[in-house]
C-alpha cells in the first residue's frame, strides 16, 4: 500500500509513516479550520493536538461513517473549541496588554482579515448562512432550521453569498 485511503480500508494505517501519509492530504484543511474556529490561538498547536488525538483514536475510524477528511476535521473542530475554552479561562495576556509590543503583520493574518471583512459586508442573512454552513459545519437542513427557511432558500442564499464574496475578494478561477 503506497498511501491515501483505499477502498475497503476501515481504519487508517497503524504505523507512523503510514498514518502520516494518510493524514497529509488533509493538513491544509485542518489548519484552515483551526484558524477560523480559534481566532487568537496557535492553529499549528491545534492541528498538532488534533493529530495526536487522531493517532490515539485511529482504531475508531470507520470509513462507512464518513471520509478521512470529515473525521479529521471533526477532531480538529473539537480541539479548536477546547483551545477557545482554554483562552477564555486562562490568564489574559495579549499584544494589547503589552504596551511595548510591536504590531504583528503576517500575510496569512492579512488575508484572513480581508476574508473576514468581505464576510462582514454580506447581508445579515447571507452572513448567517455562510457562518452556519461553512464555519459551524452545519448541513443544509440544519442551516435551514437555524435560519427558519427552506433548504432551497439556504442553497440560493449561499450561492448569492459566494458570488458576492468572489466579487469582493476578486477571486478568478
Amino acid at each position: 500500500m503506497t498511501g491515501g485511503p483505499v477502498a475497503g480500508v476501515t481504519v487508517p494505517p497503524g504505523d507512523g509513516p503510514g498514518f502520516a501519509q494518510w493524514v497529509r492530504p488533509h493538513l491544509v484543511a485542518m489548519a484552515r479550520l483551526a484558524a477560523r474556529l480559534a481566532v487568537g490561538a496557535d492553529r499549528d498547536d491545534i492541528v498538532q493536538e488534533a493529530l495526536a488525538r487522531a493517532w490515539s483514536k485511529r482504531s475508531q475510524y470507520d470509513a462507512s461513517r464518513g471520509t478521512p477528511s470529515a473525521w479529521l476535521l471533526a477532531i480538529t473542530a473539537d480541539q479548536a473549541r477546547k483551545a477557545v475554552r482554554r483562552m477564555r479561562t486562562g490568564p489574559s495576556l495579549s499584544l494589547i496588554d503589552a504596551p511595548d509590543a510591536a504590531p504583528v503583520s503576517r500575510p496569512d493574518l492579512d488575508a484572513r482579515m480581508d476574508v473576514d471583512h468581505a464576510i462582514m459586508s454580506l447581508s445579515e442573512r447571507q452572513r448567517l448562512a455562510v457562518d452556519c454552513y461553512y464555519f459551524a459545519d452545519l448541513s443544509i437542513a440544519d442551516t435551514a432550521a437555524v435560519m427558519g427557511c427552506s433548504e432551497g432558500t439556504v442553497k440560493s442564499t449561499l450561492s448569492d453569498a459566494r458570488s458576492r464574496l468572489r466579487t469582493l475578494l476578486e477571486v478568478t478561477e
